[in-house]
């Protein structure tokens, strides 16, 4: 696994390890399964997608249901089908919770239950994540830390918490189906913030407005897929609800503060190397994660 901040280099070193040896990535990215969502995700560009296989990417529409129960099943299925080959599987990716499940197993909490989620939805909508995420934090920090904002997460884990009065963090997980090896990226913070900034102009340069606003007319209802930073932000200038330039702050802004909140949980990841980065070592980052991957291989 290799597993770190948004816009810490993960996709890039992991294309470059493919030049070295047979791997195939397996995307750990919460908002890369969905189709349509490339500019605003970092997703890897067709031709670097059929140089190196990637799989879990452009898996549903953006109106379609996806959770990490569903997202650990086709992984499993992938990696299995990755080895049968006699390649070495790749889980690159940031979003923590979807690495943890996969590699510490699935927490055995009770099925989801609509009625019970109905109106924390409508909770969400009338007063807002912040509202949610409060009381939440108030009963689980744990689980507030590993919604990580995503709403679907908060609300979920508010419909266990109101059905059993349990933590959703505190049912014992599943085991894992492999096992793992992990090496997480820790940029140093101003170069991390550097590369959001590059990438967040980057973004807006190839077209993000243009993207969100054919999702929106072809998605209206993908509520979750459509909370997803970089979508949220451009929804609300489209919505005339901010300028452009203060839609660009606001995404910035927000993924800034999702790095941070993501650097304090790779930090606690079970039995990962913890690799601190600090300016331009490309080439020494390369040679040492393939050194790594080569150990006990």
């Amino acid at each position: 696994m290799l597993a770190g901040p948004t816009a810490s280099g993960k996709s890039a070193l992991a294309l470059r390890l493919a030049e070295r040896q047979p791997l195939e990535i397996i995307s750990a990215d919460a908002m890369m399964v969905y189709r349509g969502m490339d500019i605003g995700t970092a997703k890897p560009s067709p031709e670097e997608r059929r140089r190196v296989p990637h799989h879990l990417i452009d898996v549903v529409a953006p109106d379609e249901p996806f959770d990490v129960a569903t997202f650990v099943t086709l992984a499993e299925a992938a990696i299995t089908e990755v080895l049968a080959r006699g390649a070495l599987p790749l889980v690159v990716g940031g979003t923590g919770f979807y690495i943890r499940a996969l590699s510490e197993g699935l927490p055995t909490v009770p099925p989801a239950d609509p009625a019970v989620q109905h109106p924390l939805w409508e909770r969400l909508a009338r007063e807002g994540l912040a509202e949610l995420e409060r009381e939440l934090a108030a009963r689980s920090p744990r689980d507030a830390l590993r919604a990580q904002r995503n709403p679907r997460r908060v609300v979920r884990a508010l419909e266990v918490w109101h059905r059993t009065g349990r933590s959703p963090a505190d049912f014992p997980p599943s085991p894992p189906r492999f096992t793992y090896r992990k090496w997480v990226l820790l940029p140093e913070p101003a170069a991390l913030a550097r590369a959001i900034e590059r990438r967040t102009e980057a973004m807006f340069r190839a077209g993000l407005v243009a993207e969100v606003a054919r999702l929106l007319a072809r998605y209206p209802g993908a509520t979750t897929a459509l909370q997803a930073i970089g979508y949220k932000e451009v929804r609300a200038h489209l919505e005339g609800r901010a300028s452009l330039a203060e839609a660009r702050q606001a995404v910035l802004s927000a993924t800034l503060r999702y790095a941070k909140r993501q650097r304090t949980w790779f930090r606690k990841e079970p039995r990962a190397h913890l690799r601190e980065v600090g300016g331009d070592e490309g080439g020494a980052l390369l040679e040492e994660l393939s050194a790594w991957l080569r150990k006990d291989a």
